[in-house]
């Protein structure tokens, strides 16, 4: 355990922390609220399944290219308001502005034009939050230099963080109901003017209330972005850089000049081999869970509730909101005080070890005869007669505030062991990005003692992130290559039991395979409380600071 008491001036003040927190729950909104409204591309806009696929695919390689490069310009930056706070505030209000503005299309448009339409605004938006994001997480990394403290830093911003992926499972519920976004008078008279009956009149009714939706929770979601965004710029502080040595010049002049030294950068970085550890397991950890991200999901709708998406209700929604939660409010605290006593390292072995066991739990969990078993028990109805209470109470409230879609149907009982894995999965990417980015910031000092000045947070954060990204646009081809391998068709009412059953399978033993692997990368990882401290003393001593 720890024995050294993190000094005062080392310690980050709550108000920093809040502000740094409300930018990470920015860096998490918006992707979580692109990936849902990029769904109803093809539901609502018409978007051909391939050519929404290039879509999520294309921009990802302009992002791949512009994160180093801005990452290299808010390490070499000199302004009187610091390196990267300038950035993160223009960022933050392109981020919005242009998150709003990437779905506001009509679903009567061409299919081209709002193909064009969108991968242009893709872009865009793209630059404009990398413009905000790789400054935001290098502003992180030096914000205090003491070891323990990062790790706490770190764990309260993943905690705020959490409350993005508390809202966006709900996204796909409010997006179609009418009694959220209701279509417009003259909408309604227009679709009353087509003559259609049945079927046809309920598609393009659908159709035109998820367009709706889309359009309007995007704006809400751009101005929220764009006013918690901005926060981090205006009260957090950084590293003082009024002495630091050897920045280089951004400037036109200087373009050849600064594309050598970003790739010289670059080129240190890849050696580190700390770091390189901490992205491997990353892309491992983090590849497994998107991997399978969708399937409980699919589980849910088409195992437990045979394909009835009426029957699986608000279940799936309920499913992510309360891993967020936990993750939240449970495992992330826990992850800072294991990282407190044993060192950041065994806290991420132990956590990873965790989830594991709780992917492995997610067998039993989504069974449906002991479910059903458990239902019949004398706690299992007590449970559901409990909530059922809590919902009749709270039901005429939610109706009130237009809120209906937030209850929960327990009439037929519920899934209730599902729920029970979830304390334990969440250890996997609550310990993930907590103890990840505190041993980043660790890394960045080792750097700076290998390699000298400029501190390079910037370019670590951007290539550290990259890594994350390439791993989630890998996932997503993965995850659609594993759901037909499996005989998966999202077209059938229903799946087969052979195929649900490897379904279930694959649920479990790719993320449990690459969590496995993850620790033996990390096994022999060297840069431990100790020897970060004796980097940081040998840093202050050169820099001649007391």
């Amino acid at each position: 355990m720890s024995n050294i008491i993190t000094p005062k001036r080392d310690k980050v003040p709550f108000g920093q922390k809040m502000a740094f927190g409300s930018g990470h729950l920015v860096l998490n909104l918006l992707p979580g609220a692109l990936a849902v409204f990029m769904f109803f591309l093809v539901t609502a806009f018409g978007m051909d399944p391939f050519l929404a696929g290039l879509l999520g695919g294309l921009p990802r390689i302009f992002d791949a290219i512009t994160d180093p490069i801005m990452g290299f310009i808010s390490d070499n930056t000199k302004s009187r308001w610091g390196r990267r706070r300038p950035y993160i505030l223009v960022g933050a209000i392109l981020s919005g502005i242009l998150f709003a503005l990437l779905f506001q299309m009509s679903e009567d448009n061409s299919v081209m034009f709002n193909f064009w339409y969108f991968l242009l605004m893709s872009l865009l938006f793209l630059l404009g939050n990398t413009v905000f994001a790789t400054p935001l997480v290098g502003l992180g990394y030096e914000m205090t230099s003491d070891y323990n403290e990062r790790t706490r830093l770190m764990a309260f911003a993943n905690t705020v963080g959490q409350v993005a992926w508390m809202l966006v499972p709900w996204f796909w519920v409010v997006i179609a109901d009418p009694t959220v976004f209701p279509l417009s008078e003259e909408t309604l008279r227009v679709i009353g003017e087509m003559g259609l009956t049945g079927d046809e009149l309920q598609k393009i009714t659908d159709e035109k209330l998820q367009a709706t939706g889309v359009r309007k929770l995007s704006l809400m979601v751009g101005l929220v972005c764009a006013v918690l965004g901005i926060l981090p710029a205006l009260f957090c502080k950084g590293i003082d850089v009024g002495k630091m040595e050897n920045r280089k010049k951004i400037s036109s002049k200087t373009l050849s000049s600064n594309v050598k030294e970003l790739f010289q950068g670059i080129k240190e970085v890849s050696k580190n081999k700390p770091f390189m550890k901490l992205c491997g397991a990353t892309f491992l950890v983090f590849n497994g869970f998107q991997m399978v991200a969708s399937f409980s999901f699919f589980i849910i709708v088409f195992y437990i509730y045979n394909g009835s998406y009426a029957l699986a209700g608000t279940w799936p929604a309920w499913f992510a909101s309360l891993t967020a939660l936990i993750t939240a409010f449970m495992v992330i605290p826990i992850i800072s005080r294991i990282a407190n006593k044993w060192g950041k390292r065994k806290a991420f072995i132990i956590s990873t070890v965790i989830s594991i066991i709780g992917y492995s739990l997610k067998w039993w969990g989504f069974d449906n005869e002991l479910n059903a078993e458990f239902n019949q028990t004398s706690f299992g109805q007590g449970l559901n007669n409990f909530v059922v209470s809590i919902f009749d109470a709270i039901n005429p409230f939610l109706d009130s505030i237009g809120m209906s879609w937030f209850s929960m149907d327990t009439s037929q009982g519920g899934p209730w062991l599902m729920f029970l894995p979830i304390p334990f999965i969440a250890f996997g990417l609550g310990g993930l990005f907590t103890l990840m980015m505190s041993m980043t910031a660790d890394v960045c000092d080792l750097d700076e003692l290998e390699n000298g000045m400029p501190r390079k947070e910037g370019t670590f954060g951007a290539i550290y992130w990259w890594m994350v990204k390439l791993g989630q646009a890998i996932a997503l081809v993965l995850s659609g290559a594993i759901l037909n391998l499996v005989g998966f068709d999202e077209g059938a009412i229903s799946q087969t039991a052979e195929t649900m059953a490897k379904l279930r399978l694959a649920d479990i033993i790719i993320p449990v395979s690459t969590a496995a692997l993850a620790i033996w990368v990390m096994w022999k990882y060297s840069l431990d409380e100790k020897r970060a401290r004796e980097i940081k003393t040998e840093l202050v001593e050169r820099r001649g600071e007391l």
